[in-house]
């Protein structure tokens, strides 16, 4: 992304495009920065210029998944909600890959509310975004077996990096989908069996 310019709900409103370049503070974070914390302070919200972060929940055991993504001009609706209400952060938000983000701070956000019906519209399709993938994520728990899990989600970050090999250790996977290592490892051999990956040094390749 180039600007601000090209999210939909701002095409609209230049005026408001200038307000987030003033009043917005912009970051760049490689591969596996965390840039939101569990239960910390929510002091701005995050929008993505560039690249890819991943927003996981973690359980009182320690065990961890992946709620969904965010891409490039988008958004974090926890972050949105958590600040607005001066709450703690319920999730963690991890850089999936090398990302460029403006932080809005809070106070902005709520008067930008007031103000600009694009940035309403804006925090609106994300919400209705955000509330379907995690729809696909109970959905994907509930019914569905833990190989399908995985070959999804190595299919997702094939469509969101844009290449056929991941950088990516079966502890990460197993993180992301909730699971043990050993099941992740196991069924990732299946798969290398069965003709659709190919398994290195922290690396997947699919076929």
């Amino acid at each position: 992304m180039e600007s601000l310019e090209q999210i939909i709900s701002f095409k609209s409103s230049p005026s408001l495009v200038e307000k987030l370049y003033e009043y917005g503070m912009q970051k760049n974070y490689d591969a596996g920065t965390v840039i939101l914390h569990e239960n910390a302070c929510i002091q701005a919200i995050p929008i993505v210029m560039k690249g890819t972060l991943k927003v996981i929940r973690t359980e009182e055991d320690g065990r961890e998944i992946l709620l969904y993504y965010i891409k490039t001009g988008e958004s974090c609706i926890m972050s949105f909600l958590g600040g607005l209400h001066n709450e703690p952060s319920k999730v963690k938000a991890e850089v999936e890959e090398e990302a460029e983000i403006l932080f809005l701070p809070m106070a902005k956000v709520s008067l930008f509310i007031k103000e600009y019906p694009q940035w309403l519209d804006y925090i609106f399709r994300l919400y209705h975004k955000r509330f379907e993938e995690l729809l696909d994520v109970i959905n994907s728990i509930a019914f569905k077996k833990v190989d399908e899990r995985l070959l999804s989600l190595l299919y997702k970050k094939k469509e969101l990096t844009g290449k056929d090999t991941l950088s990516i250790t079966h502890e990460q996977l197993a993180n992301e989908l909730g699971t043990a290592r050993a099941v992740v490892s196991r069924l990732l051999k299946q798969l290398e069996d069965n003709g659709v990956l190919q398994l290195g040094r922290n690396k997947i390749t699919l076929m």
